[in-house]
């Protein structure tokens, strides 16, 4: 903004401002003069062709103005770099500034002095010679450049003079009466220019680079880009305090109707104190500590201090009631009957043995103790086995209220932790919303698909969640709505997972994993005698006499119509045939409530039957077991021979460390051929191909090298693999076999595939000890400890 220094020449100076205007027209440049005296100013950037006023009251400067006033010499003005330093240096000053003439000197009363320098023209101090009494130094003079283009300079000086008089027109408050004048009757535009430079708001350091402009054009370009961002402000300034004014009218007005309506609320027995009453009054039926009764009293006396008309207001009561709604310290009595929590896992759940026990385990250590501080179980298994309806059952079995969160796709750590109550919308994280729902501080809270969180800008809810899971620490979880701690270590957490791949090592520490297989045939059938039939006939509006499926029914559902770990995909088929018999119910047809398995073909399509023989019914082709997130399954390994150079191909989607196995089972080959009865020319002469179908599933892991294994003996010697029979585990060039996980998943794939024999490295064997003998009583299982042992289980008349 314009800084016209109010200088009344007419007082100033005795009234004779028109002599010192003709004087000042004459001044020139001294071109004799060798040393310079350097006067140092302050919040000021002198100009040429200006008149400027300085007020000295160092002694130095002083001196310095006097005797160059008495000598007639011009001085160098420049302006110093920091503004508190009272003993500036060559150091401290800028390097470039103008000369002035002394116009006249004026003695103040409190002993400092004003003088009226003329700037005369730019200058560059090239070296200090003296310091005492008062800077004296070499300089050189600096030209302006002129403009080559004139017509635009013109332009842009005449768009600066009518910035600079809109400026004083919105500033009237800050700008002298006689700053209006001066820009008028300005005809010269570089001295304009100039006189606009200096007597602008502008900061000390963007004044001195306008100084440093060589160039006029560049200098009135600068000089104007600045300014207008200048006017552009203080219009804006305007129009706001403008606004303001109106918007204070408006508010005394809404100030007395709400003091009316606050007399109203008050008649009526409502209103602001009403809602502290409230609050005080649900606090009083709260159990809760010390601390937290001092803090709740002190956000209490916060919400007091609140208009009840400001929006901070809502906020503060709002976060009141939400701190009252939680359950501090109120818990559920737990009922630690074991034979009543047995029976209730039993009605809910057929099979799942582990399970069971170890959640009677832990009921029974809490009645032991008497403490209702609980683990973190983790239930792993594939879709379908009950792991979520697991939960309730043990809700139920431990007399607590149960929370079932599901975490499918959180990305948002917010959504643990809760938001700032300061956020528009805030609100608590889900764990604490959930509590406040059940209204008790044990309840049991189900963690559905902790697997499936993901990473956003959000942040990162695992690592939220450790906090939470972590029995040492979630005695004090701090919610970032909530501002404090609470006690989340009597609740009984519970999370549920398809895989522990996706699960950070460090949640994964926290938690004690309890795996769920597959079921087998004979649980899938009680399973379904047992509940979902029941369920199905209830949703489907049918009645138990209108269908009826026996256990011949029911497995035949199994076998022919799903392959699957879990039970959902049972239960939809069930579902489906429920469909089929409300449609002949209501269209009034004959049928027979009894189903057969001919109408359930019918109803349900197509069986699903592999015979194994006829894919078996060729040399390379063996059966393997695999382990997937959805659980076990068999898959199929093809390998063939065609003329080449012994080059090996994998196609179906294979893993690198699966491909690391077919490269070990060529190798050992080649090495031991004459052990395996394979003619050296065949190896060397014919490419084998290996492929594993459904190619476009992705596969990897160890676990099939005997598969592959087996397979190019096959394909080489020419021999079949015996049908029915399956194999798993991993290899080594010195030709031993190694365990490999998911045993028990492998084998009950197995089982529902119809298989009779299974081959097994040697160690896996504690594997199977922990399977229940019904479950496998089907099925033979040959234990090995070396790649030959495979052969002659594997492959069809070996020894011949």
């Amino acid at each position: 903004m314009i800084k016209i220094e109010d200088i009344n020449f007419d007082e100033l100076l005795d009234g004779d401002f028109g002599v010192i205007t003709e004087t000042v027209k004459d001044m020139e440049d001294n071109e004799n003069q060798k040393l310079f005296p350097i006067l140092p100013v302050r919040n000021m950037v002198m100009f040429p062709d200006i008149i400027t006023q300085i007020t000295a009251g160092r002694k130095k400067s002083i001196k310095l103005l006097k005797d160059a006033h008495q000598n007639g010499d011009v001085i160098g003005v420049l302006c110093q770099k920091e503004y508190r330093k009272q003993v500036p240096e060559e150091k401290d000053l800028y390097r470039i500034g103008v000369l002035g003439k002394i116009v006249k000197i004026i003695n103040l009363p409190d002993g400092n002095i004003t003088a009226i320098v003329k700037g005369l023209t730019r200058f560059e101090l090239k070296e200090v010679k003296e310091k005492e009494p008062y800077l004296l130094a070499e300089i050189k003079r600096l030209q302006d450049s002129k403009p080559r283009d004139l017509k635009l300079f013109e332009a842009i000086v005449g768009n600066i003079k009518s910035l600079a008089l809109r400026m004083i027109e919105l500033d009237r408050q800050q700008v002298s009466g006689g700053a209006n004048f001066a820009i008028r009757n300005m005809d010269n535009d570089t001295e304009l220019l100039n006189f606009v430079c200096s007597n602008t708001f502008f900061p000390i350091p963007e004044k001195q680079k306008l100084l440093e402009i060589k160039s006029l054009l560049s200098r009135a370009k600068k000089c104007f880009e600045m300014l207008n961002i200048d006017v552009q402000k203080l219009e804006l300034r305007n129009k706001i305090h403008e606004k303001t004014g109106r918007e204070l009218d408006k508010n005394q007005k809404e100030y007395f109707l709400n003091q009316q309506i606050k007399a109203i609320q008050e008649e009526l027995g409502g209103g602001f104190e009403n809602d502290i009453e409230e609050l005080r009054k649900k606090a009083r039926n709260i159990k809760w500590s010390k601390e937290v009764e001092a803090y709740f009293e002190k956000e209490l006396r916060r919400l007091e201090r609140h208009n009840p008309n400001s929006p901070d207001y809502n906020v503060q009561r709002n976060y009141l009631d939400f701190f009252t709604d939680l359950p501090w310290e109120l818990y559920s009595v737990g009922s630690f009957n074991l034979l009543k929590a047995e029976k209730v896992l039993n009605r809910d759940h057929f099979g799942l043995k582990d399970v069971k026990e170890r959640i009677l385990e832990h009921i029974a250590v809490l009645k032991l103790k008497n403490n209702m501080k609980s683990p973190i179980l983790c239930l792993v298994g594939p879709p379908g086995v009950g792991k979520t309806s697991l939960g309730k059952s043990i809700a139920d079995a431990l007399g607590r209220k149960y929370v079932r969160l599901s975490l499918g796709g959180l990305h948002d750590e917010s959504e643990i932790r809760g938001h700032r109550k300061t956020y528009i919308g805030a609100m608590a994280g889900r764990i604490l919303q959930s509590i406040k729902k059940v209204g008790t501080s044990n309840p049991v809270i189900v963690l559905d698909e902790i697997d499936k969180i993901s990473q956003s800008m959000h942040g990162d809810p695992s690592s939220a969640l450790l906090e939470v899971l972590d029995p040492e620490q979630n005695s004090a979880f701090y919610d970032n709505f909530l501002e404090m701690g609470y006690d989340l270590s009597k609740v009984m957490f519970i999370a549920t997972a398809n895989t522990l791949n996706t699960i950070q090592t460090p949640l994964l520490d926290r938690m004690e994993v309890v795996r769920l297989s597959g079921y087998t045939l004979e649980e899938k059938v009680e399973i379904a005698k047992r509940h979902l039939l029941k369920k199905q006939i209830a949703e489907n509006g049918l009645e138990p006499s209108q269908l009826k499926m026996g256990a011949k029914e029911i497995k035949h559902i199994i076998e022919a119509h799903t392959r699957e770990s879990g039970v959902r995909n049972l239960e939809k088929n069930i579902a489906k045939i429920c469909r089929w018999a409300a449609l002949q119910i209501t269209m009034n047809k004959e049928y027979s409530p009894s189903v057969s398995i001919s109408k359930i073909d019918e109803i349900l399509g197509v069986p699903i039957k592999k015979n194994f023989a006829e894919l078996m019914d060729v040399p390379g082709v063996v059966t393997g077991l695999a382990w997937t997130s959805v659980g076990g399954d068999i898959l199929f390994i093809e390998s063939i021979l065609s003329f080449g150079k012994g080059n090996l191909s994998l196609t179906g989607n294979l893993g690198n460390i699966m491909k690391e196995s077919a490269r070990i089972s060529l190798e050992y080959i080649k090495a031991k051929h004459e052990d395996l009865g394979i003619d050296k020319d065949l190896l060397e002469k014919n490419n084998i191909h290996i492929h594993v179908p459904e190619g476009a599933t992705p596969k990897d892991g160890p676990s099939a090298g005997i598969t592959m294994f087996t397979s190019m003996v096959s394909s080489y010697t020419n021999k079949k693999v015996k049908p029915y029979v399956a194999m798993t585990g991993e290899i080594t060039l010195r030709g031993k076999v190694l365990p490999v996980g998911g045993i028990k998943e492998k084998l009950l794939a197995a089982v529902r595939a119809d298989i009779k024999e299974v081959i097994l490295c040697e160690d896996n064997r504690k594997d199977v000890m922990d399977i229940e003998g019904e479950y496998l009583k089907n099925l033979k299982i040959h234990y090995i400890k070396s790649m030959k042992e495979v052969l002659p289980l594997a492959i069809e008349n070996w020894n011949s």
